[in-house]
């Protein structure tokens, strides 16, 4: 059964940074230096720059990237380790916690525009229909659109989401004219309902969420709409090490 979205004019809106202390690629990619700044404060100065968040909460597994956090001045909950994902991570972090409307920032993403995030928390607002907002942005490169790693959303007329993939989609004739946009960009950046993010949490994985390892296809699955608006940038995140370099060079740019 879907869920009536919880409307009205008063939205308490609360971002949760998921911030695990392993990774396969980059074990302790929160704590990693840019500048002289630990990844995940820059994350969480960024989110604190919202003019629609009401708190912000940095949700980890490790003391290490509390105390960085806390340091800074910021709000830190510990959450365990096992959790299996990061939707997971912010729902046990909410426990006790007053929210209408719940963000889900990424702990890699140190150069997210705070404006953005204000774009998904007033899409979510304003169309009363939606479970979940997020963003994409146009794909201009035909490489990046048959790269398995930059997801592809497609969307109706509303700016409801129909599909996201890591295939190419939709399908390209590719002997006719290239076209300026190919496709759409899918932007990690999530808003949900606070009762929806619990049903969610509490349901079970879809198939088409396992194959195509993307979560927010349980939405879905399960019957929920995600409203998608449109911004001009991508905001390159963190995977690897390497990453950090070019995140610098970035922000020394700006």
């Amino acid at each position: 059964m879907v869920h009536d979205p919880v409307s009205g004019a008063d939205n308490r809106t609360v971002i949760v940074i998921p911030a695990r202390y392993g990774s396969s690629r980059f074990p302790g990619k929160p704590l990693a230096k840019i500048g002289d700044t630990p990844m995940i404060v820059r994350v969480w100065q960024q989110a604190m720059r919202c003019k629609s968040t009401d708190q912000v909460i940095v949700a980890t597994d490790h003391p290490a990237i509390q105390a960085v956090v806390e340091v800074a001045g910021g709000q830190c909950v510990m959450t365990p380790s096992e959790l299996p994902s990061g939707t997971d991570r912010i729902a046990a972090a909410l426990a006790g916690v007053d929210a209408d409307i719940v963000v889900n920032l990424q702990g890699d993403e140190p150069l997210i525009d705070p404006h953005a995030i204000d774009i998904a928390v007033a899409a979510l607002i304003n169309d009363e229909t939606a479970h979940m907002s997020t963003l994409a942005t146009p794909i201009l490169d035909q490489v990046d659109f048959f790269n398995p790693n930059v997801v592809k959303v497609v969307f109706n007329r509303k700016k409801h989401a129909l599909y996201f993939s890591r295939s190419p989609i939709p399908f390209q004739d590719l002997s006719s004219v290239p076209p300026e946009i190919w496709g759409y960009r899918h932007i990690g950046l999530y808003a949900f309902r606070k009762s929806w993010l619990d049903y969610i949490v509490a349901s079970s994985q879809a198939d088409m969420e396992k194959t195509e390892r993307l979560e927010q296809l349980r939405t879905l699955y399960l019957g929920g709409i995600i409203r998608v608006d449109l911004v001009d940038q991508v905001f390159p995140g963190v995977d690897t090490p390497e990453d950090i370099a070019i995140i610098e060079s970035l922000l020394m740019n700006q």
